[in-house]
């Protein structure tokens, strides 16, 4: 296996398997509030759903971390609830709270009433977000889709807002299951459609968000989150067969081998797992991403740059696309990350430099 050609993106190669010369490297919630141009811009526009719904205001959000960092990975700036006013489920998107659903769902027959996501009528600056993305960045950058997995959004759906014990949620599974699992069944769909939809308007690689999936104990992530993140990734893989598709859940370190069965590409491993145990616990064939703990962006330049290399020389040299194990966090200093890119670009290019100088 070469080193490929340079008209592919760097990002997309690694994402396929392809040997690189280093690690790509974006950062999750790469667009946002440690930006002085996303606050200001903020001002301008104080709704969310303005930020993410309006093509060029969102165009101009996703593109700032570009414009300020080059990073290998450009993301559509959305929220993982987006689609649910497409399938029936209205919703706002609250400043500092996130999302909050109007009337949550609790009973089948609001499940009943959901219909099917028809992103062209629903979504239409997705289409045109993710086109100016891709003309904007050419080869230069992969375009990322992205996505909330079943799990996730049916929680957001049930509980009504966010939770720090899911207990609505958990009753509904434990104590009225078939709801539930009607409910998965229905958001799987349009997710599916949803994650197609993205590729076809330009997403190179799609990264399904299954952020409150590692609050379920290892049988009930097998019964409720396992299965329909499977029959997503399955029947995308289905019509776009050669688009490779990262799955995170947020707190996953007792899950990582579940979730090596979930159909997905690449496995985003977070922070609170050894990158080398991951690896092992992954095995040979899955490909990483992560996994920097995003505090790590608050330390000195010599610790940014000694918690890169680590990652990066445990995470080896296939497979892996350099990452935090979650978002940046809104207080990060602007320059830590530019420092965080500078360092990660140079990485490899001065190892592989001294390998081939090697006598």
């Amino acid at each position: 296996m070469g080193i490929s050609s340079h008209n592919t993106p760097h990002l997309l190669r690694a994402a396929r398997g392809e040997i690189v010369e280093r690690p790509p490297v974006w950062m999750m919630r790469q667009a946002g509030r440690y930006m002085k141009a996303y606050r200001e811009l903020r001002e301008k526009y104080p709704s969310f759903r303005q930020r993410s719904e309006i093509p060029e205001v969102a165009i101009e959000v996703s593109l700032q971390p570009w414009k300020a960092f080059q990073p290998d990975g450009v993301i559509l700036f959305s929220d993982i609830v987006t689609p649910l006013p497409g399938i029936g489920i209205n919703m706002d998107v609250a400043e500092g709270k996130g999302p909050i659903i109007e009337n949550p769902i609790r009973t089948l027959e609001q499940v009943d009433n959901l219909h099917p996501l028809q992103p062209d009528e629903s979504l239409p600056f997705i289409k045109t977000i993710l086109q100016a993305l891709r003309e904007e960045v050419g080869a230069r950058s992969t375009v990322l889709g992205f996505v909330g997995a079943p799990w996730t959004l049916a929680a957001y759906a049930v509980e009504g807002k966010g939770s720090k014990s899911y207990s609505i949620i958990k009753n509904m599974a434990f104590s009225n299951p078939a709801i539930l699992h009607k409910l998965l069944g229905k958001l799987s769909d349009s997710i599916v459609t949803y994650v197609q939809h993205q590729i076809d308007c330009g997403a190179q690689v799609v990264q399904m968000f299954d952020s409150w999936a590692g609050q379920l104990s290892p049988q009930d992530y097998e019964a409720f989150a396992l299965p329909y993140q499977k029959r997503v990734f399955e029947q995308v893989k289905q019509t776009h067969p050669d688009t490779p598709l990262i799955l995170l859940v947020t707190g996953s370190a007792g899950l990582l081998e579940k979730m090596s069965k979930s159909g997905a590409d690449i496995i985003n491993v977070d922070w609170t797992v050894d990158m080398a145990d991951a690896r092992v616990r992954l095995g040979k064939e899955m490909k990483v991403q992560g996994n920097l703990d995003p505090g790590v962006l608050f330390g000195s330049k010599e610790f940014i740059r000694d918690r890169i290399h680590d990652t990066v020389r445990k995470a080896g040299n296939w497979g892996h696309i350099l990452n935090l194990g979650h978002g940046v966090l809104p207080t990060t200093p602007e320059d830590n990350v530019a420092f965080f890119f500078e360092t990660a670009k140079q990485l490899n290019i001065a190892k592989s430099a001294m390998l081939t100088a090697a006598p």
